[in-house]
């Protein structure tokens, strides 16, 4: 079988969705080549910046390494403005909502909300409330979302 038989999803066999199933099973596997690519694509994103995104993530990442973090707040690290291309005004949306399935909790609830809390470092020369991560301020993680952006994301820029 090369595709599936129908053209509603109403109309699929067990069969159809069985190899469905299968072609998913290898798509989920390639992931990590996928979002490698997408890393790789953000070598030429975000211009004006003393380092392009691809660097800044890699640095973010060695920073949470060095710092002792565990694997999953690595990648959090490594991929945590994965989003800055497709989704510039949300891309700690994005990243959270790619990394969600894979790490626990806590780690997607810092990806998806470091850009608040990285406001608190450049709120005040831009003109914005630089204390809205404060809103999350009796929050569980808010401690490790502010120790994410403080020694691991806003340096190095």
């Amino acid at each position: 079988m090369q595709h599936v038989s129908f053209i509603r999803m109403d109309e699929g066999t067990a069969e159809d969705y069985a190899f469905l199933n299968a072609r998913e099973d290898e798509f989920v596997l390639a992931l990590p080549d996928r979002l490698l690519a997408a890393l790789t694509s953000l070598e030429g994103s975000l211009a004006g910046y003393q380092i392009n995104r691809l660097e800044h993530s890699l640095q973010s990442a060695t920073r949470a390494e060095a710092d002792r973090a565990d694997i999953e707040l690595i990648v959090g690290a490594l991929i945590h403005d994965l989003g800055d291309d497709l989704a510039p005004l949300n891309h700690s949306q994005l990243a959270a909502t790619i990394i969600r399935p894979y790490v626990r909790a806590e780690v997607a609830w810092i990806i998806e909300h470091h850009g608040v809390f990285q406001m608190y470092h450049y709120g005040d020369a831009m003109g914005i409330d630089k204390n809205a991560r404060d809103i999350y301020r009796d929050h569980a993680w808010f401690d490790s979302c502010e120790q994410f952006c403080g020694d691991w994301d806003q340096s190095g820029l």
